[in-house]
């Protein structure tokens, strides 16, 4: 039998991994590879202190646990959005809709300005929490709200496509087998919606890591405090330190893609342990 070759409308494979992989080196891999680099330029203990300072290990602690803490809200936030929007026909839908992707358009800078503003001690929201003892503008909370504002999004978009591939059907099958709605959601929602959140607290997690601007201005920038790391990595550029930049950069870069291969190993262990014999 005669086989025959699938005529794809872009060029062949040879030609489209070469782009690929040019287009990646030159975006991608080249920028990494220099940042790597010019680290070489300190001694061993130069890099230790520059990256092990207590100022520089607080901000890594609050960058880490607060991207870590936002990413998790938001993939409870965020099921919960995509549920509604496409569970549900309800007036406003497309402007909810909309609003998701605000993060996405709205300029960081003007986002964090934003937050202030309304998070401050006089502002429409903070004034309220005030009197319950609640500060948000300027301490490591404000830091977690404008992460979980500008990584909400990632997951809402990742989740929905997946909810409206799955069939109504299959809930009403559990309910009338007598599964309650957890039994119902353990069971039949989340080994197919499992991947999709994972990857959408990946993709939020990697965004928050690197935030500068909508954290910038809420967080008031106080070393041992508010400072994240990517505000010092800047302080260090202003200051023409670019090889103690760029050795924060560095670790950033290495831990962060450490967290999301073992996100990705585990997505990937999940998928083999639910898929079907």
């Amino acid at each position: 039998m005669r086989h025959l070759r699938q005529r794809s409308v872009l060029p062949g494979f040879g030609l489209t991994l070469g782009y690929s992989l040019l287009y990646l080196g030159l975006i991608v891999l080249i920028p990494l590879a220099s940042t790597f680099l010019k680290t070489t330029t300190l001694s061993w203990s130069e890099f230790w202190a520059a990256v092990s300072s207590p100022r520089v290990v607080a901000s890594y602690r609050l960058s880490f646990g607060a991207s870590f803490l936002a990413g998790l809200v938001n993939c409870l936030a965020g099921l919960v959005v995509a549920w509604v929007l496409v569970r549900y026909e309800f007036w406003g839908k497309r402007l909810v809709d909309a609003l998701v992707d605000l993060p996405f358009a709205l300029p960081t800078a003007v986002a964090g300005i934003a937050l202030t503003t309304l998070y401050a001690r006089t502002g429409w929201i903070g004034a309220w929490l005030e009197p319950l003892g609640i500060s948000v503008a300027f301490t490591p909370l404000g830091v977690f709200v404008a992460l979980t504002f500008i990584g909400l999004p990632f997951v809402v978009r990742t989740v929905q496509p997946v909810l409206q591939d799955l069939e109504p059907e299959l809930e009403e099958a559990a309910a009338s087998l007598g599964a309650n709605r957890w039994q119902t959601f353990r069971r039949i929602l989340l080994p197919v919606l499992r991947p999709a959140l994972l990857t959408g607290f990946a993709l939020a997690f990697a965004r928050a890591l690197g935030e500068y601007g909508s954290v910038v201005f809420i967080s008031g920038n106080m070393p041992m405090k508010t400072e994240i790391t990517p505000l010092l990595i800047i302080t260090k550029l202003e200051q023409y330190d670019y090889a103690g930049a760029t050795a924060l950069a560095a670790v950033m870069l290495v831990i962060s893609f450490a967290l999301l291969l073992a996100i990705n190993l585990l997505h990937w262990w999940g998928s083999r342990h639910h898929a079907p014999a």
